[in-house]
């Protein structure tokens, strides 16, 4: 098949053509598009050297399938000029989301809403894509009555104007207003700022969580709050997630359903301190759950703690995920 990736250039780009390698799929051409600035860039990928192409040219090429990482206005501009030739696109960006006539989705979790005629697919939020897979099993199971969450993001998610703030905080060096992705400082810091602050004082972070959240699971009658934070950390955001049940559970039973769930690894041996950290999370491709424990103050409650690479699992595998089911579910109409 005909892949184009869009964005290319970008970490997640960049993220995107190690895992389309390591899940092989069968690229008969493979398109890489980027902003103008970036065109005529050579890229190396599978023994091969290829020519970054605008975005008009690789609509030209017309790919089965676009997969976008460059920003919100970027698929608003060009999203729908791919699938008005035919050409499924997976959009990494927040620009269509919430948009109820497109689908949200997380292939181990809600895949079957994939169809041969929505040629338009988003790909959740990063922080709240990881928190699907676990709290799946245990919805289906016990039905979710209220979550509280608190992320730890890694500055990796914003891209790599925070990262270079990140690496020239860390070498003593000032970093100008105009060469900031965040007010304050991010090395040796924590912010309690993901995104931009809303009319109601959550961040839209904090929002994509309780929306995505009930949109992916289909279940806009759960009760989410959610505090999210930027940390000084490479490799993986992670989350502490409090959930209030409908049902009882066992925590023998929890654990079961866990360690059934694809994609899913439990990492909760706290004899031996064997708990997931973003570095063991660090390039890979699965979500890891440990400090799973019943919340005693409430009737029905139990917390965790969840990591994952949010350059993989939360953006890059994901999308290449989605395009595999397409290629394995026979969707693709080329």
């Amino acid at each position: 098949m005909k892949i184009a990736i869009v964005g290319a250039t970008g970490l997640v780009g960049q993220v995107m053509l190690k895992v389309l390698a390591e899940f092989d799929l069968p690229i008969s051409t493979l398109v890489l598009a980027a902003s103008p600035r970036s065109v005529g860039n050579i890229i190396h990928w599978q023994g091969t050297d290829y020519t970054v192409c605008s975005v008009e040219d690789a609509i030209a090429s017309k790919p089965d399938i676009a997969i976008f990482s460059a920003g919100s206005s970027t698929s608003k501009k060009y999203a729908k000029a791919f699938t008005a030739i035919g050409s499924f696109v997976i959009d990494n960006s927040s620009c269509w989301r919430m948009d109820p006539t497109v689908p949200l989705v997380v292939p181990e979790v809600n895949g079957s809403v994939l169809s041969k005629d929505e040629l338009l697919i988003a790909n959740p939020n990063c922080s709240t894509m990881q928190m699907m897979l676990p709290l799946k099993p245990l919805h289906d199971t016990y039905g979710i009555k209220r979550l509280v969450i608190s992320t730890y993001q890694s500055f990796t998610g914003t891209g790599s104007v925070a990262v270079r703030q990140y690496e020239t905080e860390k070498e003593g060096h000032q970093v100008s207003e105009n060469d900031r992705a965040y007010p304050h400082p991010i090395f040796a810091n924590c912010l309690p700022h993901c995104g931009d602050f809303e009319e109601n004082a959550y961040t839209t972070e904090e929002i994509k969580l309780v929306n995505e959240t009930r949109k992916i699971l289909n279940a806009p009658e759960i009760q989410i709050t959610a505090t999210a934070v930027r940390v000084p950390v490479f490799g993986g955001h992670s989350e502490s997630v409090n959930i209030e049940f409908e049902n009882d559970f066992r925590i023998t039973e929890v654990l079961a359903l866990l360690d059934a769930f694809p994609g899913v690894q439990i990492m909760d041996d706290i004899e031996n301190n064997h708990y997931p950290t973003p570095l063991q999370a660090h390039d890979k491709n699965d979500v890891f759950v440990g400090r799973i424990r019943r919340d005693h103050s409430i009737k029905k409650g139990l917390n965790m703690w969840i990591v994952s690479d949010n350059l993989r699992k939360g953006a890059a595998t994901n999308t290449v995920q989605i395009a595999k089911y397409l290629l394995d579910n026979k969707l693709l109409k080329h």
